[in-house]
């Protein structure tokens, strides 16, 4: 692909999904390829470079400033996976540069506060975009060992050890803000005679990021690079002078990238405006030629208002919006059933008090609502057209008691309008109270807490699950009258009507909400009509069903722009766009005996933990290897893992390592 059919295909490359992002990788690589600018016929020979960089580290190895460094063997050429121009060169990383481990200490010496004797040191979390000196940690100095790990200006700090996706993450020090060490989790790369900014953006590079991780020893959440990986990897190195050139080329187009970035932010903010206005003028219509009219216009426009998938969700929660107020249907001639449906569910609610599965209840008035409905509608409390029961509350004591163990629905289990039932966990309840907590085909599992956005999440139990009842924080309610439609109580409770009274109603907290069962009771239910819930439901159905189709189409869209973009670019580059990985998560154990050594590892291995325990007599106690390994706890068990893998740290008994409660794990 030539320069011509790039420019051709640049919109399609910034307009993909992470198109940006996929430009920026671009750029880097035709950089450091050579291929961004024409270099001139008066630029001198890359080897001259090298050859005076080899000067200059003999002089600082005779002078003692720089451990002798160990020989490497010359490239081949099956090392290399692209071409260089006739005046640039490869030279193995570890011949250009320095790259210096940090330090290591206990974790009961890090302070968070200056105190005497302490020096700043940077961690993996303090490179970022930029150095960021704001978040420091403090330790003694003297901790630092040798005069090359103090952080000095020209470094590119990097992430030795981190999840795959942030492992060789790099940053500049443009700066010293501050005399400051290092953690061992970090290395400085710091250059000799190469300008240090052509450096980091060479370790930017997608070619370098892979090099690095594809070096990279990798444990169940977290990836390390180790020096002996990284010194060897051939590295492209052009003229001294054109480095600068390069460098300021670059910048001007990561500024241009930035530029169309913030472009794209705002066409997008106008187009969400521009959307959910016309959604709204949809849902305000008062008449069913306003509602035709608002809705061509919506139609008319649909590419121009709906981009993303995610768009497509603000129909949908507009068509139920929509649905729940009327207006996706005709007004009926007939009358809202309210009376047989309060008269249904008093006979149903007797029956329970009857029969003991509850005790009678206060009256309660319905909630204010300023939700507008055709007047031919009625509005009831839910407590009227409904029965609404507790669930069974966990952890009683029911020794000696006559019980059964029978599956329950907690909240996760519940979504909107459908279950997640792979995990249903079991409980014991009394044989007598099975008849009160049990979940019957038709029933409403209401959730009573959450996420604030989450509370009041509505489904219809559809059975399946024998003997099934429902915890405490479900709330179960029964429609018994066949002129109320169940599917009609779930989509108002489902819609933006329903999620909006209970955010409103809600106990909140920081990040969760609740509601209790009197402002369940009291919710304004609106009954239309029984032959106006039968023909909205189908309707809305139907207009569901289109939307997912539209919502494929630009998922489908989006693969193929993607698709696009990563060929372009792997076709003018030889490069493939690498697909970001999940995070891990840290490993949910706790150790709570002695670790032991194993099998002494090679003096070149990367076993830190079982060094440690080798200075201790072979047997240290974990928290303590923890502590002296100075690391964060993350990092420690899966270096941990690492190494009892290749034998170096023999494996715990089962019976020493325990579950850890999620809200202990360090981060």
């Amino acid at each position: 692909m030539d320069a011509q059919q790039f420019l051709a295909d640049f919109g399609h490359i910034a307009n993909a999904p992470g198109g940006i992002g996929k430009l920026r990788k671009l750029i880097l690589e035709l950089a450091i390829r050579g291929e961004l600018l024409t270099t001139p016929d008066s630029a001198t020979d890359a080897r001259n470079l090298l050859a005076e960089i080899s000067s200059v580290r003999a002089e600082l190895v005779h002078a003692g400033k720089l451990r002798r460094p160990t020989p490497q063997p010359d490239i081949e050429a099956s090392e290399l996976s692209f071409t260089l121009p006739t005046n640039w060169a490869f030279e193995r990383l570890g011949n250009v540069c320095e790259i210096v481990r940090g330090v290591t200490f206990p974790s009961s010496k890090k302070q968070t506060s200056r105190a005497s004797g302490a020096v700043a040191c940077l961690r993996t979390s303090n490179v970022q975009a930029e150095v960021d000196w704001d978040d420091l940690i403090f330790v003694d100095e003297e901790f630092v060992g040798r005069e090359d790990q103090w952080v000095q200006k020209g470094d590119t700090m990097i992430s030795m050890a981190n999840s795959y996706e942030l492992v060789g993450k790099v940053a500049l020090v443009r700066e010293v803000k501050e005399r400051a060490t290092f953690g061992g989790f970090i290395a400085a790369v710091r250059p000799h005679v190469l300008e240090p900014d052509y450096l980091y953006l060479v370790l930017r590079s997608p070619y370098m990021q892979a090099r690095m991780r594809g070096t990279a020893s990798q444990t169940t959440n977290i990836a390390n690079i180790s020096l002996g990986g990284m010194r060897p990897i051939p590295t492209p190195i052009p003229p001294k002078e054109e480095q600068s050139r390069i460098v300021a080329k670059v910048d001007e187009l990561m500024a241009l990238c930035d530029k169309l970035d913030v472009q794209q932010q705002e066409r997008r903010k106008l187009q969400n405006n521009l959307r959910q206005s016309a959604l709204q003028a949809v849902a305000s219509a008062i008449s069913p030629h306003e509602l035709q009219n608002t809705w061509e216009r919506l139609t008319d426009n649909f590419g121009r208002l709906f981009r993303v998938p995610e768009d497509v969700d603000e129909l949908v929660a507009a068509l139920k919006n929509m649905a729940v107020r009327g207006l996706l249907s005709l007004p009926s001639t007939s009358t809202s059933p309210v009376d047989e449906v309060v008269a249904d569910c008093d006979n149903l609610r007797d029956q329970y008090i009857d029969s003991g599965l509850m005790r009678r209840q206060k009256l309660i008035s319905v909630a204010e609502s300023e939700v507008v409905y055709p007047k031919h509608w009625v509005i009831a409390p839910f407590d009227k057209v409904a029965v609404v029961i507790g669930g069974v509350t966990k952890g009683r004591d029911l020794r000696g008691r006559d019980v059964v163990t029978c599956p329950y629905l907690a909240v996760a289990n519940v979504q909107r309008g459908f279950f997640k039932l792979d995990t249903l966990k079991t409980i014991q309840i009394e044989k007598k109270e099975l008849s009160k907590y049990l979940v019957k085909e038709g029933d409403l599992l209401i959730t009573e807490g959450g996420d604030w956005d989450k509370v009041g999440r509505t489904a219809i139990w559809q059975g399946g699950v024998e003997d099934c009842l429902h915890q405490n924080h479900v709330f179960k309610a029964r429609v018994p009258s066949s002129a109320l439609l169940n599917e009609w109580v779930e989509l108002v409770f489902n819609s933006g009507v329903g999620r909006d009274y209970f955010a409103g109603a809600s106990k909140q907290t920081t990040n969760l909400a609740s509601i209790n069962m009197k402002q369940l009771r009291s919710f304004p239910m609106p009954i239309p009509p029984l032959d106006e819930q039968q023909a909205v439901l189908p309707k809305l159905d139907a207009l569901m069903k289109q939307s997912f189709v539209w919502r494929e189409q630009l998922e489908r869209k989006q693969r193929l722009a993607s698709l696009l973009a990563d060929a372009t670019v792997a076709a003018f580059t030889g490069i493939a766009i690498e697909q970001e990985e999940e995070s891990m998560k840290a490993p949910q154990t706790e150790l709570i005996a002695p670790l032991r050594l194993g099998t002494t590892p090679d003096i070149k291995a990367q076993a830190p933990l079982a060094t440690i325990l080798a200075r201790h007599n072979g047997e240290i106690g974990a928290k303590d290897l923890w502590q002296r390994f100075g690391g964060e706890i993350d990092a420690f068990y899966a270096q941990l893992k690492a190494e009892v893998a290749h034998g170096w740290i023999l494996e715990p008994a089962p019976a020493e390592m325990r579950e850890k409660p999620a809200d202990t794990v360090s981060t």
